[in-house]
């Protein structure tokens, strides 16, 4: 793969020379980013973005620029105000089908839905942004058996038919929100038009990537995947890699030369979450230090495209203190700009 692979990959990934200033342009190039662990997420929008403070994304997430949502694989994702409703039809039917037997060892049924997702309309209406917790007793309230699980089951699925999306947090806690009072209505989109735009977003933003990438990331059927893959065939380039079944955007055709690059890439980044095949950037020895079985991914160092490392944080008398834990030996001077970029995590987390 080389160089130019890890400089296509950095580049797409807006990790390197990024060309955005604000969060919602961003996260709209991305098309979706995993977003399970808030803060971390936060940190993937802010590391890819010209110069970024936490507040600079936290602002722009409480007005409703971008939105917390369970979509495509399923799991939370930032997604662009402007796609939340397409991406959303795309993936409802799948999501609802993953739940199926999870429903009904939890006794809920389609009436259910209904019933609570009109409940739901009532209870936030007029931008009554409430935390799970909280809709959760009004739940009970009424009579309707709620734990944890069932609580989950009746929030995704809300998502899903898009009665809720994220409204602003509320201190530390998130909020849920009618989504037609937080998001204007779209033009609709056909499965066609949809499948071809999650296409072009995929690969501008995570090429170099092949079908499986793209079927995993998508959470769509490897049939829908290809037809996706085939409408936006012109802008693919095929065979630039010794790897045939690897296709990158045309945006990034040209030869490049990678210059050095140290980044603190959060816990379930899109740069090494979004892929099925994951040795490209790193080595199938360390993928148990990177990432577990059941799905769970630590913050990890690349260093010129490569993940060389884990990184952790701890805070001691109101300082960040930044952990690195190397997979192979790196030099002090490496070690040394590792910290440099730990300066800007630093920034990032203050201001």
């Amino acid at each position: 793969m080389g160089d130019q692979f890890t400089t296509i990959r950095l580049l797409s990934h807006q990790l390197i020379q990024p060309g955005f200033d604000k969060p919602k342009e961003l996260v709209d190039w991305m098309g979706a980013i995993q977003a399970q662990d808030y803060t971390m997420a936060k940190w993937a929008v802010g590391i890819r973005l010209k110069a970024a403070t936490d507040s600079l994304v936290e602002e722009a997430f409480n007005r409703g620029d971008f939105l917390r949502t369970h979509v495509l694989r399923p799991t939370w994702h930032f997604v662009s105000a402007a796609d939340i409703r397409w991406m959303l039809k795309l993936s409802a039917q799948r999501i609802k089908a993953s739940s199926f037997s999870r429903d009904r060892d939890l006794g809920i049924t389609e009436d259910l839905y209904t019933h609570v997702n009109n409940l739901l309309e009532k209870i936030l209406r007029d931008n009554n942004y409430l935390t799970r917790e909280e809709i959760g007793n009004r739940l009970e309230k009424t009579g309707i058996l709620v734990n944890s699980s069932r609580l989950v089951h009746f929030m995704m699925r809300a998502e899903v038919e898009a009665i809720v999306c994220s409204g602003p947090a509320k201190g530390k806690k998130q909020t849920y929100a009618l989504l037609d009072e937080r998001i204007p209505s779209a033009k609709d989109l056909g499965k066609e038009e949809a499948l071809e735009k999650l296409a072009r977003k995929y690969f501008q933003s995570h090429s170099p990537a092949g079908l499986q990438d793209f079927v995993w990331w998508s959470g769509l059927s490897v049939t829908e995947a290809r037809e996706g893959i085939k409408l936006i065939e012109k802008e693919l380039i095929k065979g630039f890699f010794p790897d045939p079944n690897l296709l990158m955007h045309q945006s990034f055709a040209t030869e490049m030369n990678l210059t050095e690059s140290i980044h603190l890439l959060p816990a379930f980044d899109e740069y090494l979450i979004s892929y099925k095949d994951r040795t490209t950037v790193l080595d199938l020895e360390h993928h148990p230090k990177a990432f577990t079985k059941n799905g769970s991914f630590f913050p990890v160092i690349a260093y010129n495209g490569k993940v060389i490392g884990r990184w952790n944080k701890a805070v001691r008398k109101k300082q960040t203190i930044l952990a690195p834990t190397f997979f192979t030996d790196v030099s002090a001077i490496e070690r040394a700009k590792i910290e440099e970029v730990g300066m800007l995590y630093r920034y990032f987390l203050d201001h």
